[in-house]
């Protein structure tokens, strides 16, 4: 069994990573900020996989999504504290200004309609700065119980 108490500190280091530069550090830079072995970091960034804290890139150690962050563009952007992040999805959009807990600026596509749309939070309350009178919808293609059957289409 991993050590848990290094596993949790390198999923809040990821975490913080992502929050303070808009993306994910490398396994190299995990292992150097541990100073540990790039190999142990390689595993414990597999167990974090494994336990769904954070998702790899297929075959590979790149964290794509330690959710609500991507590690990838994605047309879902979240300007906030001066800086860009990219959102894996609509909820996920929606969840940067709440885990940062700050104001934000949203520039989303629509996946069906490729429209844009621009949303605003401001003191924790949703509001589109386009329209006074839309109301706009997130859909969800598959139920919870099966996200991670393809999280990425998900």
């Amino acid at each position: 069994m991993k050590d848990e108490n290094i596993l949790w500190q390198i999923r809040h280091f990821v975490y913080n990573h992502f929050a303070d530069t808009t993306r994910p550090p490398s396994v190299e830079e995990t292992a150097a900020h541990f100073n540990i072995s790039t190999e142990e970091a390689s595993e414990l960034f597999k167990e974090l996989h494994n336990r769904h804290a954070f998702f790899l890139e297929p075959e590979t150690l790149t964290v794509r999504m330690a959710n609500p962050f991507s590690g990838i563009p994605t047309d879902f952007k979240v300007h906030a504290n001066g800086k860009t992040y990219f959102a894996n999805c609509a909820w996920d959009m929606l969840g940067i200004p709440a885990a940062l807990q700050c104001d934000a600026v949203i520039d989303a596509v629509f996946t069906e309609s490729n429209e844009s749309v621009q949303l605003e939070v401001r003191n924790g309350q949703l509001t589109d700065s386009q329209s006074t009178n839309s109301q706009l919808l997130i859909h969800f293609p598959l139920p919870f119980a099966r996200w991670y059957d393809d999280l990425v289409f998900t």
